[in-house]
């Protein structure tokens, strides 16, 4: 039974064709932004569908974003997989950006692991590093509620909780699990594509923010509409402008998010390991279903 989405016959379309490629019906969807694309090398793929042929879908124009939905088993559980999306700066709509994420709720995707390559402005943090995003603030200047909204749909999102405590939990006991550094902190998105100054950077940190990208705070804000559970991982690949000692460059980010990629895999692999155990506690463990989370 498909979750009710934006009217849209577009988005319609798209998730029919979802339902008639395949049977499976996972519950869990990933999107795997830069340095995160090595976990589709662990998948058991069932199905790969090219955006292109999914009606509806924006095309990807970014080097780390392939452009295809996966479907298949990931550590024993279903899982529909984004590898890459599409970003606000490339001159897509709000509803572009966050397409995919509607049709995943149409589909039956009920929790949703966002991943992305961030900037880090906590001194602590370093190159390499992982961050359970906890909470976000949104400086991309728009949102993507904006607009009709659909009957049965809430215009004003309650974003108290945004991101579950139960899904992070599970990725903090992955972390520990393949000995991962995983660190906790607030994402700040930008617009982009330019990078930051020093300046905004300094009014980043004072606001708070522990690293700084260009995604993910769209689709954690149409799936919360929705009524999808919602964990965040960002990799730090870079400090943020004027912290560090290089002049930021696109190749540097996905440099460093490529030699991250392995960690990244191993993690993404035991949080699903942990996430199956949910409907199946193993004898004499305690039950943590969704609703005990």
């Amino acid at each position: 039974m498909s979750r009710k989405t934006k009217s849209s016959p577009t988005t319609d379309r798209a998730i029919a064709k979802l339902i008639k490629s395949t049977r499976s019906r996972p519950t869990l969807g990933i999107v795997l932004g830069s340095g995160f694309n090595a976990a589709i090398s662990k998948m058991k793929v069932e199905l790969e569908i090219p955006y292109s042929h999914i009606p509806g879908f924006p095309a990807t124009g970014v080097s780390g974003h392939a452009g295809s939905l996966l479907l298949g088993m990931l550590s024993g559980v279903e899982v529909a997989v984004l590898s890459g999306r599409c970003h606000y700066y490339e001159g897509h709509g709000m509803e572009d950006v966050t397409f995919a994420i509607r049709t995943l709720a149409g589909f039956g995707i009920r929790d949703i692991l966002l991943t992305n390559a961030a900037g880090g402005l906590n001194r602590f943090f370093k190159p390499g590093d992982f961050m359970l995003i906890e909470d976000h603030i949104n400086f991309m200047g728009v949102n993507p509620l904006r607009g009709p909204v659909a009957a049965g749909l809430p215009r004003f999102v309650d974003m108290t909780c945004a991101y579950d405590p139960g899904l992070g939990t599970l990725l903090a006991r992955a972390a520990k699990k393949c000995a991962i550094k995983l660190r906790k902190g607030i994402y700040l998105a930008v617009s982009g594509p330019s990078y930051e100054t020093p300046a905004e950077i300094r009014a980043f940190m004072k606001l708070g923010a522990d690293a700084v990208g260009m995604s993910t705070v769209p689709e954690v804000i149409v799936a919360r509409q929705l009524g999808m559970r919602v964990a965040a991982i960002s990799c730090i690949t870079n400090p943020g402008a004027g912290l560090g000692e290089t002049k930021l460059s696109h190749q540097e980010v996905l440099k460093t998010a490529g030699k991250s990629s392995q960690n990244a895999s191993m993690l993404l692999q035991e949080f699903c390991d942990f996430y199956g155990a949910l409907k199946q506690p193993a004898p004499g463990q305690p039950d943590i279903s969704r609703n005990n989370l």
